[in-house]
């Protein structure tokens, strides 16, 4: 197989789902936020809650279509790029993916409407019904969608006959070992994503003293989860942490550029690995931190790249600053969080400048750390499409290289 046909492959792949994946990761928590809004009004008859959610709506459905429109694309790519994993993987993968489409899309489909256009049509607790329904529906696609991107990290309850994998056991597919915290990661980096916009836009807002009642609001409710999901984040990514340390050691090796299994790792805050010399230069870290966090024992040892062979070893640079990138912002999330707790505790958080002016510029944080979260899951994956099982290498259709190039660049232009 020619490799540059492999890597194209590869980044086309990597170009398309990174497009796709903002546009899930804002709209599963803006149902949400849209549809609590709706509920709200009909609790309390305040018009406030009204407008803001037929301004979220307008907002969503651009971002829905754009979500539904970039998916495609990469279901089309199974096929014409990566036949020999829909091969191997797809009856397993296909089961999963089909189901998303009949009790998630269906049900965001079957509701779309009315939630976007049922505002003067139907009676107002229809229009809430409908505007839940979709929220559920949502998250409902990201369940199907995390546990079959899960089991490629963890494959189980299924065998291999003549190299093709066959379910034996849709629960052990469906809750592999990796889907649970995978699952919990993904939908709190989304509702966070979302939260922070509507902080941001409620900032901006605010600092124009236009629409003050609204601003308020989404001020209020994007801090209040961001406060409490920003910490609730960072143990449910230790946890994560730890399953993928029992499930792909050489990945969080990878994360924590650690070398050497045999002596307790340091927390690298920053460095430049060498995968030839392997070692890591200009390295700044903290003794022994590192496998206090990933073994609870600042004395632990856990496997080093160097106890795995070095085609088996996935990119390290890529890997480690990505990583970087997701934690760093994580932290910076916390701060906004905890800052502004304190803030609204002592009722001066719509009066405090220094605080607003830089929240209107944080809506992108979200966004950034799950694209991000998602390089470090993949290519810390490698060299694996299903881990352990199919190789990268194995994975792809026989093209030729222009031929992917020529498919690559009509994606990049169409896209832009």
């Amino acid at each position: 197989m020619d490799m540059d046909a492999v890597l194209l492959a590869r980044i086309q792949f990597a170009f398309t789902v990174a497009f796709h994946i903002i546009f899930p990761s804002f709209t599963i928590g803006l149902a949400a936020f849209i549809a609590t809004l709706l509920v709200r009004w009909r609790i309390t008859g305040e018009e406030k809650f009204h407008r803001l959610a037929r301004f979220w709506t307008k907002i969503f459905a651009v971002s829905f279509a754009m979500g539904v429109v970039s998916g495609i694309v990469l279901s089309y790519q199974f096929g014409t790029n990566w036949s020999r994993f829909s091969e191997v993987a797809g009856n397993v993968m296909g089961p999963l993916l089909g189901y998303e489409v009949l009790t998630a899309f269906f049900l965001e489909a079957t509701f779309l409407g009315i939630m976007l256009f049922g505002w003067q049509k139907v009676p107002p607790n229809l229009h809430v019904a409908a505007a839940v329904l979709v929220a559920v529906g949502t998250s409902m696609s990201a369940f199907w969608i995390l546990s079959a991107n899960s089991w490629m990290h963890t494959p189980t309850g299924h065998e291999m006959r003549d190299g093709v994998a066959y379910p034996v056991d849709w629960m052990a597919i469906i809750f592999n070992p990796s889907f649970p915290y995978r699952f919990a990661h993904m939908f709190t980096a989304a509702y966070l994503t979302t939260s922070l916009v509507v902080l941001s836009v409620g900032a901006r807002y605010l600092m124009q003293n236009r629409f003050v009642d609204e601003a308020k609001t989404m001020v209020r409710m994007g801090l209040g989860m961001v406060a409490v999901l920003a910490p609730l984040q960072l143990v449910i990514g230790d946890a994560h942490g730890l399953n993928t340390a029992k499930h792909q050691p050489v990945k969080v090796a990878a994360m924590e550029a650690h070398w050497d299994g045999s002596k307790p790792a340091d927390l690298v805050l920053f460095a430049w690995p060498d995968e030839k010399a392997e070692k890591n230069h200009f390295e700044i870290s903290i003794p022994n931190l590192a496998s206090f966090i990933i073994t609870h024992d600042a004395n632990g040892l856990f496997k080093g790249l160097k106890d795995f062979k070095p085609e088996e070893r996935p990119p390290v640079v890529p890997v480690f600053f990505a990583f970087r990138v997701m934690v760093g912002i994580g932290m910076l999330m916390i701060a906004i969080g905890a800052v502004g707790a304190f803030l609204w505790w002592r009722k001066t958080i719509f009066e405090t400048s220094w605080y607003l002016k830089p929240l209107t510029y944080a809506w992108p944080l979200g966004f950034i750390a799950i694209l991000a979260g998602w390089w470090v899951t993949e290519t810390g994956r490698q060299p694996f499409t299903v881990y352990g099982l199919l190789r990268t290498a194995d994975s792809v259709s026989p093209l030729a290289a222009p031929a992917v190039t020529a498919s690559l660049l009509a994606f990049a232009i169409l896209y832009i």
